[in-house]
Order: structure tokens, then C-alpha cells, then sequence
């Protein structure tokens, strides 16, 4: 079986902050000596496994939760149950702590002691199985035994972990390795963060005594071209899918489906920035994956009546060519749409990658 599918994928956004930095502004990366708009990594995985196109792909039944409050839950059922707030407290913790470290030993007025420390990714599985522990629990009036707990921890069915990993550092057996790599989406063009000054008018102001704004703001902003690279092992996400062919294919689908027609959810009311993929190239083999990126070193820009879509595809063709002359072919097959030119499809690339 082919172990690799490689997608190259060109998208262009318009006035946007897409995934924000500490300061507000949309986030940025140096290459090739010329600064770029950036989208992480993450803000693009949590876009692709949150929205709609993917739990159509996979339904909401294989699609994960992160959370920290699986103990406050856990901790109201058994209340609702007539359990008494100590003892409920006790077997929550017990519960959620197979998920991680537990913020607080003592009970606080946030519920620390409920909380764990650090975001878990919980499988419908776990999440199913916790709350039938906790429910029987309350029905026997007794707290969960090792075995139960040791039960809990089965996170095959969840797309979204086998996809993008998950680690539990206090039971690190049950860690999954990430089969879908995600490059941060840069700009294959020198771009430069703007600013947008704005004002709201106070409609119940009539301007007798004061004719100014009833709020001024500003906000950071970008636009551009940006390539993204993204390196699947299929056998990799078979394995963690518990060798489910039929799941594997699903998430696939959903994986590429998410990608090309799913954009991050930063300010997208005030900016309406939501763009499908104008450019995919999907590769399949068992070399040693690489990206494709060094086509944009350089800067592109346009000249001419040449467009910049039409010239990064140019540059990202003309880079994988010369891979392959350099280290022989770097993939088994190929398949590719795109938009300006009016070539391939998104079902032709989704039955590729899913063959």
C-alpha cells in the first residue's frame, strides 16, 4: 500500500486575520528575506476537525472533544444523581485524572479540583465510556475500580486524534502518534500587515450636542496568496483508526474535502474571508516525503499579464521537477485540479488519495 500522500495546496484569501498573534494582528513569518502572512498549523487543524464538511465526512460520532472539564461533567451527573458533592467530587477526579493531571488537590470556588491541567482529546469512546462509569457508579453508590479506569482509554474510533495525535503525559501508552503532518500556510509572496481604522455610529444620537462616532477601533490585517503543505501516512492512520478501511477512506475524504473549502474562523464576520483552494497537487508513494516550499524563496510577482496564481504554480511545478531530476521520482503517481485553468475536479483528487 502506499504509505505517503503529500498535498500542495495554493489558496487565496482576501482582507482577513485569519489566526492572530498576541497583539491582535494576524501573524507573520521571515522567508527567504522577505516577511509573509502566516497561518499556523493549529488554527488550521482546529478549522478543518470543528466544521461542518468534516462531521459530514465522518459524523459527529468520529470526531473527538478537547477539553479540561471532563470532571465538572462527570462531577453534575453524579450530583443529578443524588450522590454527595464530596464523594461525587472524589470519583470525578479519579475519572478525569486518566485524562491528566488534575489542576488542584482541594476543592476552589473555579472548580480547579475538577479541571484537568492541560487539554485532553477524548475519543466519543472515552467520552461515552467515562460518562457510563460515572453513571454506574452513582447508581451503586460506590467508586470506580482500577480496572474500570484502566478501561476507559480507547481512542480508535476519533478521526480527528488519529489524524493529528494526541499525548496523555500521565499514561503515555495511550499516546497516539500524529499521522497527518501540518505545515504552517505562508504566503508565496512579500506581504505586509495593515491596519484598519473604523468607526460605529450611535443611531440613538441625533448630533445635537455631539455629532462624533460612538466607538473608533483598529484592527490588523493582511491579504494574500498562501501555499500550505501537508504530509499524510496512510498507513500510519489505518493503524491508528484500528485498521478500519473503511474509516480510513472517510477521514481521508474528509481530510481533503476540510482543506480545500474550509478557511479559519478569525474575524471572519467582520471580514467574510472565506476561500476555497484555487490550486491542489496530491502526490502518492513510499519515498521520503518533502515540501515544496523552496519554490517560494523567492518572492513571486506578477509581470505582465502574468497573475500571481498562475506564475507560484509555475514556480511549485517547476520545483517539483527539478526534485525529481536531482533524487530520482518523488512520488509514484500524481493528480492535481485547478481553478484558473479549469482542470481536474475535488472528486478526482478525493478518489485519488483515498486509492
Amino acid at each position: 500500500m502506499t504509505r505517503f500522500v503529500q498535498l500542495h495546496v495554493l489558496t487565496a484569501y482576501p482582507p482577513a486575520n485569519l489566526n492572530r498573534d498576541d497583539t491582535g494582528r494576524p501573524k507573520t513569518a521571515l522567508l527567504g528575506d522577505a516577511l509573509r502572512l502566516r497561518i499556523s498549523s493549529q488554527s488550521l487543524k482546529r478549522a478543518w476537525r470543528m466544521s461542518e464538511v468534516f462531521e459530514e465526512s465522518v459524523g459527529r460520532e468520529h470526531r473527538g472533544q478537547r477539553t479540561k472539564l471532563l470532571g465538572v461533567e462527570l462531577h453534575r451527573l453524579m450530583t443529578q444523581r443524588g450522590i454527595a458533592d464530596k464523594q461525587a467530587r472524589e470519583w470525578a477526579r479519579a475519572i478525569a485524572g486518566q485524562f491528566g493531571k488534575i489542576k488542584a488537590e482541594k476543592r476552589t470556588d473555579s472548580d480547579d479540583d475538577l479541571q484537568i491541567e492541560q487539554l485532553a482529546h477524548l475519543s466519543p469512546e472515552e467520552r461515552a465510556a467515562a460518562d457510563a462509569l460515572a453513571a454506574a457508579c452513582a447508581q451503586r453508590q460506590s467508586e470506580p475500580t482500577a480496572d474500570e479506569l484502566q478501561l476507559l482509554r480507547r481512542p480508535r474510533a476519533a478521526v480527528d486524534i488519529a489524524m493529528f495525535g494526541r499525548m496523555l503525559a500521565e499514561a503515555p501508552a495511550h499516546n497516539m502518534e500524529a499521522a497527518v503532518q501540518v505545515a504552517h500556510a505562508v504566503t508565496v509572496h512579500k506581504a505586509a500587515v495593515e491596519d484598519d481604522f473604523f468607526s460605529a455610529v450611535d443611531d440613538l444620537n441625533q448630533g445635537l450636542e455631539d455629532k462624533g462616532a460612538g466607538h473608533i477601533g483598529e484592527r490588523g490585517y493582511g491579504a494574500g496568496l498562501f501555499y500550505l503543505y501537508v504530509c499524510i501516512d496512510r498507513g500510519l492512520l489505518l493503524e491508528n483508526l484500528g485498521g478500519d478501511g473503511a474509516l480510513c477512506a472517510q477521514a481521508l475524504k474528509a481530510l481533503v474535502r476540510a482543506i480545500t473549502q474550509v478557511a479559519p474562523t478569525g474575524m471572519q464576520n467582520s471580514f467574510g474571508s472565506r476561500a476555497h483552494a484555487s490550486y491542489l497537487l496530491a502526490e502518492k508513494g513510499r519515498q521520503q516525503p518533502r515540501s515544496l516550499v523552496q519554490a517560494f524563496l523567492k518572492p513571486v510577482n506578477p509581470w505582465g499579464e502574468r497573475d500571481m496564481l498562475s506564475l507560484a504554480v509555475d514556480a511549485l511545478t517547476q520545483r517539483r521537477d527539478n526534485f525529481d531530476k536531482v533524487y530520482g521520482p518523488c512520488a509514484d503517481s500524481r493528480c492535481h485540479f485547478d481553478v484558473e485553468r479549469g482542470e481536474g475536479s475535488l472528486a478526482e483528487v478525493v478518489a485519488f488519495v483515498q486509492g
